[in-house]
């Protein structure tokens, strides 16, 4: 039994990871990640072998994160992809990997009908597969280091009917222990998708429905100073609330806060940092988790109204539920205690449409237009949680009774797009596309404090705690539009082989929800904070939505012996927006800052060959190697960006490389199939990212590495198809940062925002079809 699906190829602009591919790397790898390891100018790292981690996966492409790209699944849009899942879900959180037939990675502007607020340098799209003609099944069971297991089934019920009803329901269980640590990461999935033709071949209704739940402790976050001086395997102290309580007196002394029962806790001996500090030790947190639910569901109705005519119709829903938390020094606890569990729980709710027509006017002409409508609302209260002299709060317990509220803010959005273009085919195999979207986007945000608390000094009390940060939620408005941003496309194929193309843009992103969080100090509210960036007052640069023009100029050489494919793209950046914390008077100072523009120039090669791709027959036909190699150089241009300088003055960043993206990077992948035996190797270099604003801290260059063998052992017993396959990731044992969460720094090493990546872990499947 095979899993149908249309053969997906590269085009244009559009780089295609089919599913064969998929099945090239370890089950379970996250999407994002195999997408990254086998496409030139992007770059995915984690904490963990598969990918899973929800706040150390990091994906970029050509200089764009997660959060500045357009992302589509079936159609429906995925929102933003941010840790958090404030405003979208996550690839990996909405569909089980082996239903995933393939990923197609616009790395230009991004298709205009792309349903996508995030969309400023590319787009990716996902397609699942449909239910199969015939009734079936598969399982597949995993094995790994680290106590690793994952177990997948999916049943397909096969047409039911002379109508061609048809559905298939499967599900997905990963769990691994920390590779560092105590804790583990769970991860249960469950996908529907049902598909009802309509008069045949004519129209098509699809339902589907997702769920997911994700239970994870967490690594904690590291400087620099931390993993290259106290070693990779550094993390959160729990079980060992002796040695946390060490670093929580250590933390409060640093601070010149009172806490008396730290008489009799032994300190930690810190070394001093590469930046010639000592360490600091409010960077050792107790622990750390996540806990999200998410549910989404669409209903898709593809219609043929007219000859020419074709509609496409989607509605969709998401709700996600979320706990957030980790141990917060510095805050006493009622008992006098200088830590507490400090969390979050998050609620969203996303609801929208889109709406497509395809018209055929004459021979020459595709005109595509169409709508989309998204309301967003969501809700993020934080909490805390005692901790005691004698131990911790439960980290795993968010029951609202024995929590003291905060804050609360309460973010809502909606968006209206619009698009219209048409591909005119100038002549045979030459194509020529021009339109323009219209965007809109209005967000408000209400934050409520809770009116218990009062100021003393410079801290807030309440019930006992008491909290020496300034922490605050700004209210307000903020609207993005604009009603022109076009969209222009030449492909051209010619000589049978060959395809040269063209591809200009301009894009618009809206705000996100960091401009109403941590801003502020005791010094200026955040209140203040915000109004100083939404009109620009007291000498801060006016908030205005990012825009980019993006230029690429592509060429592709495609035969079964040979490919290649080379691009050369430029990018204007207009009001690049940045969160950044900055100390001014003695006092941490919270900003949401518009710096200017910024200028990207790139490249990026690759060519595959199959030199025995026509010995028909021959051992060797199976053979295939790849190389890749990807140049970009993204610098800002501002020479005096208001704000980020010292005691807030301003700060010359002209000439600065983009942070958290290396600007080489070389990819080589060596596959080989042979009947029913297969093999893999992969390997991609990742040269220096630097990690804060002014360059002066960076993160090394690394290589990472991948093995993957398998085996069809064909039809066994009633089974079909049953294989095995072993895989190996982080062959070379690299000692690399992987992930990086959360804004850079201006300057220095005292930001934990590093995650380091996993050490060599290996991997056993076996799976079979029915």
């Amino acid at each position: 039994m095979k899993i149908g699906a249309r053969r997906h190829v590269s085009h244009g602009a559009v780089d295609v990871v089919s599913r064969q591919t998929m099945n090239e790397f370890v089950t379970g790898t996250n999407p994002n990640a195999i997408l990254a390891y086998t496409t030139p100018g992007a770059n995915f790292t984690s904490s963990d072998a598969l990918g899973l981690d929800a706040v150390a996966d990091t994906l970029y492409v050509r200089g764009f994160n997660l959060t500045q790209l357009g992302v589509t699944m079936d159609g429906i849009p995925l929102g933003g992809q941010g840790f958090g899942n404030a405003y979208g879900l996550s690839i990996d959180q909405a569909e089980i990997q082996e239903n995933v037939t393939s990923i197609a990675m616009s790395q230009g502007a991004g298709a205009l009908d792309t349903p996508s607020t995030q969309t400023l340098g590319g787009a990716i799209s996902y397609t699942t597969s449909d239910p199969l003609n015939k009734a079936g099944g598969q399982v597949s069971q995993m094995f790994g280091s680290y106590g690793a297991y994952r177990t997948f089934a999916r049943a397909d019920s096969g047409k039911l009917n002379d109508t061609g009803t048809k559905f298939y329901a499967a599900f997905s269980r990963t769990d691994q222990n920390l590779w560092k640590g105590a804790g583990g990461q769970d991860e249960l999935m469950a996908n529907f998708k049902g598909v009802q033709p309509i008069q045949g071949d004519r129209g098509k209704l699809t339902a589907l429905f997702d769920y997911s739940r994700l239970d994870q402790d967490n690594y904690m976050p590291l400087t620099e100073s931390m993993w290259k001086i106290m070693g990779r395997k550094t993390t959160y102290s729990m079980p060992n609330w002796s040695k946390a309580k060490g670093f929580a007196c250590a933390n409060a002394a640093n601070l010149g806060l009172k806490a008396g029962g730290c008489a009799g806790v032994t300190l930690p001996d810190l070394p001093m940092g590469l930046d010639g500090q000592p360490i600091d030790p409010g960077n050792f947190q107790y622990a750390g988790n996540q806990y999200q639910q998410n549910y989404l569901s669409a209903l898709n109705f593809d219609y043929k109204l007219f000859s020419n005519v074709t509609s496409r119709t989607v509605a969709y829903a998401q709700v996600s539920n979320g706990d957030y938390g980790n141990t917060q020094l510095g805050v006493s606890s009622p008992d006098g205690m200088p830590s507490a569990w400090m969390g979050q729980k998050s609620n969203t709710r996303r609801i929208g449409f889109t709406q497509n027509f395809d018209i055929h006017a004459g021979d020459r002409n595709l005109i595509k237009t169409g709508l989309w409508y998204e309301n967003n609302r969501f809700q993020l209260p934080e909490y805390l949680w005692a901790d005691q002299w004698d131990g911790p709060h439960d980290v795993h317990d968010y029951s609202r009774g024995s929590s003291t509220k905060w804050w609360q803010k309460n973010f809502n959005s909606n968006t209206f797009q619009f698009y219209v273009q048409d591909t005119f085919t100038i002549t045979r195999g030459l194509k020529f596309t021009a339109g323009f979207k219209s965007l809109t986007e209005t967000q408000n945000n209400n934050s409520r404090v809770n009116p218990g608390w009062k100021t003393v000094g410079n801290a807030y009390q309440l019930n006992g705690y008491n909290i020496p940060f300034y922490n605050h939620q700004a209210s307000g408005s903020l609207n993005a539009s604009n009603a022109f941003l076009p969209h222009f496309n030449l492909d051209y194929h010619f000589l049978q082989h060959h395809e040269a193309y063209i591809d200009i843009a301009e894009n618009m992103r809206p705000y996100d929800t960091t401009a109403w969080s941590g801003l502020g100090s005791w010094h200026q509210s955040a209140q203040q904070a915000f109004n100083n960036a939404k009109y620009g007052l007291n000498g801060v640069a006016k908030l205005k939505p990012e825009t980019t023009w993006n230029y690429l100029l592509g060429y592709r050489y495609s035969s079964p012996v040979f490919m290649l494919a080379a691009d050369f793209y430029h990018t204007e950046y207009y009001n690049r927006l940045i969160s950044v914390t900055q100390t001014v008077g003695g006092y941490a100072n919270g900003q949401y800052l518009n710096i200017g523009k910024e200028r990207m120039f790139g490249a990026d090669v690759l060519g595959t060959i199959r030199p025995f791709q026509n010995m028909t027959g021959s051992w060797l036909q199976g053979f295939a190697l790849t190389n890749s190699f990807s140049w970009n150089n993204e610098t800002y241009r501002n020479n005096a960006v208001p704000g980020l300088g010292a005691n807030g003055g301003p700060l010359n960043l002209r000439g600065m490389h983009q942070v958290y993206y290396p600007k080489f990077m070389y990819k080589v992948d060596l596959a080989y199939h042979y009947q029913r035996f297969s093999f893999d190797f992969n390997a991609n270099y990742n040269a220096k990212r630097y990690m804060t604003y002014t360059n002066d801290m960076k993160i090394p260059a690394y290589w990472t590495s991948s093995l993957t063998a398998s085996y069809d052992f064909g039809k066994l017993g009633f089974a079909q198809n049953f294989k095995a396959t072993f895989g190996v990731t982080n062959l070379f044992q690299q000692n690399y940062i992987g992930g990086v969460y959360g804004p850079a720094s201006v300057k220095g090493d005292q930001n934990p925002n590093m995650f380091v990546a996993a050490p060599r872990e290996f991997f056993g499947t076996i799976a079979a079809r029915f």
